[in-house]
């Protein structure tokens, strides 16, 4: 028992004889307990005893203890021992099937009932302990502010990574463009101990075969390739199901063997590498396409995570919407502009193909109209790029609008400087500086 606070257990029985009995039994024990006669009264007790475990008859007038059981959030409710005088085999197995954590018939033996309640109030404790422990995890690595979100995919998506960052076997990401896939895997490296290594982050639709082994493996006596300036920590390989068919073979024998030969020599390089990969493609029709490798598969999917899109998460479109607005807004130092309903009846109506990286580009164009004093979600959506022209990074994203709204401010006042910046909200010198830093061709606007 634990030696900081006695274990409590609330008891469920319309007999009161039978009551009285459990309560003296527990009192002998050292436990704390209370009764009540009804599966309903149990459940309101709940919300004010929050006991270690529940102790319950089967059969009572009203709600019965199976159905009392059925009414339970298995999440979050302590585990239920139930109790009958008219318990058999089929019964115990159902209410076992259903979640109960154990089955014991009246009259029962003392012993072996505070055994079978000790146990389960050992398994609540740690359970809640663990759930515990799991919260300060979320507040010291600031997960919940990388992979935004409160639906149930994602609080489990964020449970799922704290429980790989202290593994080292290999990740495989799914989802869909623009769901954060690379966000996923920066965070399993930063909250790894492999944090002050480096992250080699590796498109693999850009590899060629024929610089494959000289980028990556380095050159004898000559400059070290990529994965041997990043051993210790993270090898994260993007659209893996993109890769060249002969690339897939060298990338083989480095994730098994953990080691490198540099072009031009025969002596091998031990790397030491955690591999986590990502696709927004069926990794099972890809192998059945031949253009992802089985054996590669197979050793990239020990462990898999699944991102979820957008539009299967869209309590979250608010929330998200809010965040980069106040991002954007911040980086242009004015207000957030703030989302009316007819904004948010706009965001929720829309299907994100582009998924998180679309919402995030459409703020941006959202905050970029509200500094010259107008716009609208609707009409930032309206404007929206293809999915697949989204920039990458805030930084790209930014640097993309600002080229489209300098350029059509310029445009749309035939090159008068002073008035292209007056439209713009900014002064003639920081226009002349966007337009060197952005490198735009004023005349070729015109």
């Amino acid at each position: 028992m634990s030696d900081e606070q006695p274990f409590s257990l609330l008891i469920v029985d319309d007999d009161k004889s039978m009551r009285q009995s459990l309560l003296a039994l527990m009192e002998a024990a050292g436990w704390q307990a209370e009764a009540v006669p009804r599966g309903d009264r149990a459940l309101d007790k709940l919300g004010e005893m929050h006991p270690d475990v529940i102790l319950s008859d089967v059969r009572m007038p009203g709600m019965s203890g199976l159905e009392l059981l059925a009414q339970l959030d298995r999440d979050v409710a302590p585990p239920l021992v139930l109790i009958s005088a008219h318990g058999d085999i089929p019964m115990a197995v159902e209410a076992m099937q259903a979640g109960a954590y154990s089955f014991v018939e009246k009259p029962y033996e003392p012993r072996r009932l505070l055994t079978i309640l000790t146990h389960a109030a050992e398994q609540s404790r740690m359970k809640a302990s663990n759930a515990r422990l799991k919260e300060r995890l979320f507040a010291l690595s600031g997960l919940d502010r990388v992979l935004l979100g409160q639906t149930a995919a994602v609080v489990a998506l964020r449970e799922e990574v704290l429980d790989l960052v202290g593994l080292d076997g290999a990740v495989m990401v799914l989802g869909e463009t623009g769901t954060g896939k690379e966000l996923v895997a920066r965070a399993l490296h930063d909250l790894s101990a492999r944090a002050d290594r480096p992250f080699l982050a590796v498109n693999c639709a850009a590899l060629h075969p024929d610089s494959f082994e000289a980028e990556m493996f380095g050159m004898a006596g000559g400059a070290e390739g990529r994965l041997q300036a990043a051993s210790g920590g993270t090898l994260f390989l993007d659209e893996v199901s993109s890769c060249p068919p002969v690339v897939q073979a060298k990338l083989l024998r480095v994730i098994e063997d953990q080691q490198v030969y540099p072009v031009g020599s025969g002596v091998p390089v031990k790397v030491d590498l955690r591999i986590v990969s990502a696709t927004n493609e069926d990794v099972d029709q890809a192998v059945a396409d031949d253009r992802l490798r089985a054996d590669l598969l197979f050793r990239l999917n020990t462990f898999v995570l699944q991102v979820p899109p957008l539009r299967q998460r869209r309590d979250d479109v608010s929330l998200l919407a809010g965040h980069f607005l106040g991002d954007y807004a911040q980086m242009h130092e004015m207000e957030a502009p703030e989302l009316s309903h007819e904004d948010m009846a706009a965001l929720l109506a829309h299907d994100w193909p582009g998924n998180v990286r679309e919402l995030r580009n459409v703020c941006a164009r959202r905050v970029m109209a509200a500094r010259r004093g107008g716009g609208s979600m609707a009409a930032a959506l309206a404007g929206d790029l293809g999915a697949e022209d989204v920039p990458d990074t805030l930084r790209e994203a930014v640097a993309a609008f600002e080229r489209e709204l300098i350029g059509k401010a310029i445009k749309a006042h035939q090159g008068r400087m002073d008035a292209a910046a007056a439209a713009l909200g900014i002064g003639r010198r920081t226009l002349n500086e966007k337009i060197v830093k952005l490198g735009l061709n004023k005349d070729a606007l015109l």
